[in-house]
C-alpha cells in the first residue's frame, strides 16, 4: 500500500523544528500553496527549493520543496485508536491469512463474548477471514492472529510507515527521511 504523490503537484516536505518529518505514513506533505502561505506567515523556514517559481507582477519566488516549522510540535505520546492506525500497526495485512486485500478489522475476542474495541483486542482482517471467524472465539474457529494485538507507540507506527514509502520522493527530501535508521558499513 502506498500513498500516491504527484510530482507535478510540487508538494513540500514538512519537517518539525528538529528536522524530523511530522509523520512518515502518510508522509507529511503540504501543497505548494500551503507552503508559500506558511512562509509568508513566518511559520516555517525554507530548507530546499524546486527549480519552479511562482510570480506576480512585483514578486517572484521559487517553490519550497522542504520546509521546517519554526515552532516545535510535540508529537503525541499515544497514537489515536483508528482503523487506519490498526492497519498500519498490522502492516496492512490480514492477521489470519496475510492477505493485503479487502481489509476490515476483527475483534479477537468477539463483542458477543465480552470483547472490547481496544488496541489489545482488535486486529486487521480480510473480509473472508472475518466472515469465517464470525463471532467465534479464536480456539472455536481455530483462527489465531499472527501477532498478538497490542497498543503501539508512535515509534512503532513510524517504523511501519517507513515500509510503505510514497510512490514519489523528490531528491531534496531524501536527506531528511529515515535519517535515524542504522547506516550500512
Amino acid at each position: 500500500m502506498t500513498i500516491a504523490v504527484s510530482p507535478q503537484a510540487l508538494p513540500a516536505l514538512v519537517l518539525n523544528a528538529d528536522y524530523r518529518p511530522l509523520s512518515y505514513y502518510p508522509l507529511s506533505l503540504w501543497s505548494w500553496q500551503d507552503a508559500i502561505k506558511a512562509v509568508f506567515l513566518d511559520r516555517v523556514n525554507i530548507i530546499a527549493e524546486y527549480e519552479h517559481s511562482v510570480c506576480s507582477p512585483s514578486f517572484s519566488m521559487r517553490l519550497p520543496s522542504v520546509v521546517s516549522l519554526k515552532t516545535y510540535v510535540q508529537p503525541t505520546r499515544n497514537p489515536a485508536f483508528t482503523r487506519f492506525n490498526v492497519f498500519l500497526r498490522d502492516k496492512f495485512e490480514c492477521q489470519y491469512c496475510g492477505s493485503p486485500d479487502d481489509l476490515t478489522f476483527d475483534h479477537v475476542i468477539p463483542r458477543a463474548h465480552g470483547g472490547e474495541t481496544t488496541w489489545e483486542n482488535v486486529v486487521a482482517a480480510c473480509s473472508p477471514c472475518n466472515l469465517r471467524k464470525g463471532s467465534k472465539l479464536p480456539k472455536q474457529a481455530q483462527m489465531f492472529p499472527h501477532q498478538k494485538p497490542y497498543r503501539p507507540t508512535v515509534q512503532d507506527l513510524h517504523n511501519n510507515g517507513r515500509l510503505f514509502p510514497p510512490n514519489y520522493l523528490h531528491e531534496s527530501w531524501v536527506d531528511y527521511l529515515y535519517w535515524d535508521t542504522e547506516l550500512q558499513p
